[in-house]
């Protein structure tokens, strides 16, 4: 709240920051509600206030409720405004000198008044009345009937007729009053304030964007809070329009004022670092507060509230004080991928990529003031800094709502000030089923991956930002047997640790510090790696290769070689661009690189359009080991699957069929009846795919979405295993296959 208890009424502030002039006016205790349309005193008082400060970018009248009048439709009071100013000021047109010129001095005198008053309270009837005064007087001189300096006169009322015809104002709007019946009913159409909550700055459009085209429609629950979103497309716009209103939005008057009573004592806390280490325990801790704060706030004033209501604005409160606002609302749609709030923070809406419409405009416009507390709540959360010596925030983001990971910049890198990047996790991991459905890859290419982290193979998954590389390892990490422990290294905590470690998975998480940081008390990830190596034997996945940690990685290869599954995921776009970042970019040595079994690429595919991508592994590709300086010349690099755009699809090499695959050789080689026996090998390769298949068809025609979940995965998975290990490793596939399916039908019933 910008003013305090018992400052004036119509007391104003000026806020600046990054080039925007906010003008704040106190309308708390005002019998009325401000509004522009409704009320020419407002109105008035609006211009008045654009005279004495005439480079406004807002203007936000504050009460209960905050109304903003946004640049588009302050300007056009400004224009009026600054006509008056000409009038008044600098041609003094009710100075004696001035009136002496128009004949009937008293009269001309009165009537300019008027006219100047009803300019700043009315100024579309104003320029109607200017026009019939002119009109009476030019009648009048063309009967012969006029007084002397009556020709001045209504040449000097043309004059500012003209005047007003150049505002925006009256060249757009003075022809509709016709349809509208008044002047006032006009303003309705022109003058429509985004009205915000008391308890943040942030701005939401609450209006349709006019002429746009109805494209979607569906509900977000948050907490239990119902959400309308409402996906639009305006007219020559290639973006979509991605509409929202919170419940906050839409709360009465009585509920605002508890809201704010609520707000302010919740405020005077000032929370410790340590409150952050558990956020959830933190929240619920708040939650409890509140309600019982807004129970007891709700007597005292006589303001009745069901148990449903109290529930809601305590959710409210706590989203608005310890919270993150307007984010967590849009980290419950599960359709949404990506969020970004770019600098200048207020003059830019939030974008956000949707998982069916792609990159969409918001009608959400973030102020300064959220933006500097959700810097201060993810430096205390994660513990890392975010000044001008470092100037770059990665941490994770977890409500109840969704998880995320958020990228925060500012000065110097962002010159314009504090940006956000936040990538939405899934709220269930990614499993290979499910990219079948989404077609990143087939059953085929599932197939093999399945069998080449049974075979305990070393794997980078590599591609460009929102590749979906980390959701793809997530995936693989599913086809880790569980009696395999796991230990995690992540700088940001991405993977789904909790949810595999609720499916029965033996997990260790280790948070490093991020190549970006060097001063926090965490741990420096090539330590962390090297770390993994002395606790005992697991499989290691690293989140993400960004640094110099990528030497105590390829360390961890050759030392857990044959032993266990090494992963982890990279930036690059082909298996030569993976090895050039590695050994030139973070100094790998080239022979190193060996370690490496297979690279698995995964970028998006543009539509032939250009507004459209998909997600595609286009190469599985295996890392031979006889070569010396470069694998791309000496022919280090086989690929084992290759994407063909024309088909969509990924297809095996000759190399692969024809049993010329040094990796799956050498996984066979350490299998008893595989050895040698190159069908064999295929053949569990395409049972593992057909399995996958399975459950895709299967889940499509029962509409058992629930069985491409990991909970299923990871179920059928030990089922297959345990049918293998029952039947021998070289039983046949198909008696397998049916024993595995016999199982699916019986189990498919429980979800």
């Amino acid at each position: 709240m910008i003013f305090k208890e018992g400052a004036p009424l119509y007391a104003t502030e000026v806020e600046r920051k990054q080039g925007e002039d906010t003008l704040y006016v106190n309308f708390l205790n005002a019998s009325f509600v401000p509004n522009i349309a409704d009320n020419p005193d407002v109105m008035a008082r609006t211009i008045d206030f654009l005279l004495e400060n005439p480079g406004l970018s807002r203007v936000v009248f504050v009460q209960q409720r905050n109304y903003h009048y946004p640049f588009e439709q302050i300007s056009l009071l400004m224009e009026i405004a600054r006509v008056y100013h000409y009038m008044t000021k600098q041609e003094n047109i009710l100075s004696l000198a001035k009136l002496n010129f128009f004949g009937n001095m008293q009269e001309a005198y009165a009537e300019l008044s008027n006219f100047l008053l009803l300019m700043k309270r009315d100024p579309l009837e104003c320029y109607l009345q200017l026009k019939r005064k002119a009109g009476s007087i030019r009648s009048e001189i063309n009967r012969g009937q006029a007084m002397e300096g009556r020709e001045n006169y209504a040449l000097f009322l043309e004059r500012l007729i003209g005047m007003l015809e150049q505002t925006k104002l009256v060249k757009n709007f003075s022809s509709r009053i016709s349809d509208y019946g008044s002047t006032r009913a006009v303003y309705y159409t022109i003058f429509r304030p985004d009205i915000l909550p008391n308890f943040t700055f942030t701005r939401l459009v609450t209006q349709l964007p006019p002429g746009a085209e109805l494209i979607d429609q569906y509900e977000v629950v948050a907490e239990g809070d119902s959400i309308n979103v409402t996906i639009l497309r305006k007219k020559d716009d290639t973006k979509y329009f991605y509409h929202i209103m919170p419940p906050e939005y839409s709360l009465s008057e009585e509920q605002h004022v508890l809201l704010n009573l609520a707000r302010n004592v919740i405020i005077e806390h000032r929370p410790k670092a340590e409150e952050f280490t558990d956020p959830e325990k933190t929240r619920q801790v708040f939650f409890n507060v509140s309600r019982d704060l807004l129970s007891e706030l709700a007597t005292s004033k006589g303001i009745a509230l069901s148990h449903r209501d109290l529930g809601k604005l305590a959710r409210i409160l706590v989203r608005y004080t310890i919270g993150f606002g307007l984010i967590e609302i849009l980290l419950a749609d599960t359709r949404l991928q990506d969020i970004v709030i770019n600098a200048p923070i207020a003059l830019t809406p939030v974008f956000v990529r949707h998982e069916k419409y792609d990159e969409c405009t918001t009608n959400i416009i973030p102020s300064f003031e959220d933006a500097e507390s959700w810097a201060a709540k993810l430096r205390l959360q994660s513990g890392r800094p975010l000044d001008e010596a470092n100037p770059v925030l990665d941490t994770d983001l977890v409500f109840s709502s969704g998880r995320a990971r958020i990228a925060a910049i500012k000065e110097p890198l962002s010159p314009s000030g504090l940006a956000y990047a936040l990538r939405r996790h899934r709220d269930n991991p990614w499993t290979l089923p499910l990219f079948i459905k989404a077609k990143m890859l087939n059953s085929f290419a599932a197939g093999l991956l399945s069998f080449i982290i049974d075979g305990n193979r070393t794997l980078l998954v590599a591609g460009t930002r929102s590749s979906g590389k980390t959701s793809l390892l997530g995936s693989l990490m599913l086809e880790i047997i569980p009696k395999v422990r796991i230990i995690t290294v992540e700088d940001t905590l991405e993977l789904p640790i909790d949810a595999l470690r609720k499916l029965g998975n033996d997990i260790l998480r280790m948070k490093v510090r991020s190549a970006l940081v060097s001063t926090t008390s965490e741990v420096e990830a090539a330590e962390g790696i090297r770390t993994s190596l002395r606790l005992g034997d697991s499989a290691l996945i690293i989140g993400e290769v960004r640094s110099e940690e990528a030497k105590a990685l390829y360390e961890a290869m050759r030392v857990g070689a044959l032993a266990n599954v090494v992963a982890g995921t990279i930036h690059g776009d082909s298996p030569y661009g993976v090895f050039d970042r590695v050994v030139n970019d973070l100094g790998v040595p080239a022979t190193s690189f060996k370690a490496t079994d297979i690279i698995v690429v995964a970028n998006p595919i543009k539509t032939p359009d250009g507004m459209h991508s998909v997600r595609r592994i286009i190469s599985v590709t295996e890392v031979r080991k006889h070569w010396t300086q470069d694998p791309l010349q000496e022919g280090g690099f086989v690929d084992l699957l290759r994407y063909n755009v024309e088909k969509d699809e990924l297809e095996p090499t000759s190399e692969l069929i024809n049993g010329e695959s040094e990796v799956i050789k050498s996984i066979a080689g350490n299998v008893k009846g595989w050895a040698g026996n190159w069908n064999a090998v295929y053949d569990n390769i395409i049972l593992r795919g057909r399995i996958k298949q399975e459950i895709v068809d299967v889940a499509l025609k029962f509409n058992k979405p629930l069985l491409m979940e990991a909970e299923f995965n990871a179920l059928s998975n030990n089922v297959f295993h345990r049918i293998s290990d029952k039947l021998g490793e070289t039983a046949d596939s198909e008696v397998v296959f049916i024993e595995w399916k016999k199982w699916l039908y019986e189990t498919m019933k429980e979800f």
